[in-house]
């Protein structure tokens, strides 16, 4: 098995698109994105393909991610930013762009965010400048081969080059092989936050950070 770490590429949208819809499933039945898009497994990828590739640079652009591409083919991959350059506002605005770009309304993206926005309820508050590690996911046929040590090993000195003093993580209750890869690569449960409207919608109690120094 041939194994690479590169650089995300404007080739590996489709990917990343499975990526961070798999990665917000989780363990669970439907994750976040399923309830914004809403409709098909095609539908739901074909906004996230145009989200990591919107004008503004966000949490979920392809810019933030490394892949490993395994005998040449993107395999595993995962994401690193700073909240104040790629969170927030500049999330929102990527939203907007990719709904504008398939021909989703505000009022299709106000009904999203109503059937997805009990996932708020688990917010955890980060550490200033933590450096934050998102949308993990491989190929059920290439899982336990170590490609998410590698990755994650790679992001986090990504992190410390950019100055970062801490690296954090999520994990959603239940989703226990995900939390040991991340205590295996030095991440610690530092917070843990339940709510029954979340429960309700997502069929889980809640989400816990991790973190670990840089």
């Amino acid at each position: 098995m041939d194994v690479k770490l590169v650089e995300a590429r404007q080739d590996h949208v489709a990917f990343l698109a499975w990526v961070m819809l798999t990665a917000f499933r989780s363990h669970l039945e439907r994750g976040m994105w399923d309830f914004f898009v809403g409709g098909t497994d095609d539908e739901g990828l074909r906004f996230l393909e145009a989200l990591a590739v919107t004008e503004t640079r966000h949490w979920g652009h392809y810019s933030n991610f490394i892949v490993a591409e395994v005998d040449g083919k993107p395999g595993s991959a995962l994401c690193g930013y700073f909240d104040a350059d790629c969170g927030g506002p500049a999330f929102v605005r990527g939203v907007t762009e990719a709904s504008r770009a398939i021909g989703r309304t505000e009022e299709d993206n106000r009904a999203g965010w109503q059937r997805a926005d009990s996932i708020a309820h688990c917010h955890i508050e980060r550490a200033e400048g933590a450096w934050i590690v998102e949308n993990v996911a491989t190929l059920p046929e290439l899982r336990r081969r170590g490609l998410v040590d590698h990755l994650l090993s790679e992001i986090l000195e990504r992190g410390r080059r950019r100055g970062a003093a801490v690296a954090e993580i999520g994990v959603f209750i239940g989703n226990d092989p995900a939390q040991r890869a991340y205590e295996k690569a030095g991440f610690v449960v530092v917070g843990e936050k339940c709510h029954p409207d979340f429960e309700a919608v997502y069929k889980c109690p809640g989400a816990r950070l991790l973190r670990r120094s840089l």
